[in-house]
């Protein structure tokens, strides 16, 4: 049960710029798209792919670590692990699994047969979007199990881009498109309010003392 008391009380804590932003932010934050990186090598990429997730939007990322396993860095993520909700998994099959339960259809983000382009993607259905390992890309069992293939067109030389690139790329475009959509994409009012309530605990110092004097008032 939410104590909206308590949330009150503790936003009297923040500044006024301070509220004004987290309730800014929460306006525009979704779940309706999130992101899944598979075994990726490079601690950077992951980093770059958290900062895009809260940059445009998206509330939470999954990290697969079935091979490769490392601490978000602090430095290229911005602050980003701070207000991106990060899940781990070690292994593929149990991130697709858990996904699938949220009602996600699996996006493969490959060159492929039955490839989409990105311009062409339909932003109506809740997607996650796969990267993969930066040489090898996304494993077999990704590519076995996913429900579309998306591809950015190219035109040059070059055949790929860097992960955090990519997933740059179609963040922008897809939460763009969505935005302008009749999709009811936003956060509910529950997932606002929990998140209100997890923000203030990393901003504010003393959380816990805090809470403690509030209960021993009421």
């Amino acid at each position: 049960m939410i104590n909206y008391k308590l949330l009150q009380y503790l936003e009297t804590f923040l500044t006024a710029h301070r509220l004004q932003r987290f309730n800014e932010v929460l306006a525009q934050r979704t779940k309706h798209f999130t992101v899944a990186t598979e075994d990726v090598y490079q601690l950077h990429n992951t980093s770059a792919v958290m900062r895009s997730c809260d940059v445009f939007g998206l509330q939470e990322l999954h990290v697969i670590e079935e091979v490769n396993s490392k601490q978000i860095d602090r430095e290229i993520a911005m602050g980003a692990q701070k207000w991106v909700d990060l899940k781990r998994y070690n292994s593929t099959k149990s991130c697709i699994d858990s996904i699938k339960k949220e009602d996600y259809q699996i996006v493969a983000t490959t060159p492929h047969a039955e490839d989409c382009d990105l311009s062409d993607f339909d932003i109506s259905k809740k997607s996650c979007f796969f990267f993969g390992r930066e040489t090898e890309g996304l494993s077999q069992y990704v590519i076995d199990n996913a429900d579309c293939f998306l591809k950015i067109p190219m035109v040059g030389f070059t055949e790929s881009l860097n992960i955090s690139v990519s997933a740059a790329i179609i963040l922008q475009q897809v939460t763009s498109k969505l935005k302008k959509s009749n999709v009811n994409w936003q956060l509910s009012e529950t997932e606002i309010i929990e998140k209100r309530f997890d923000w203030i605990q990393k901003t504010i110092k003393d959380y816990d003392a805090i809470v403690e004097r509030f209960y021993e008032t009421v």
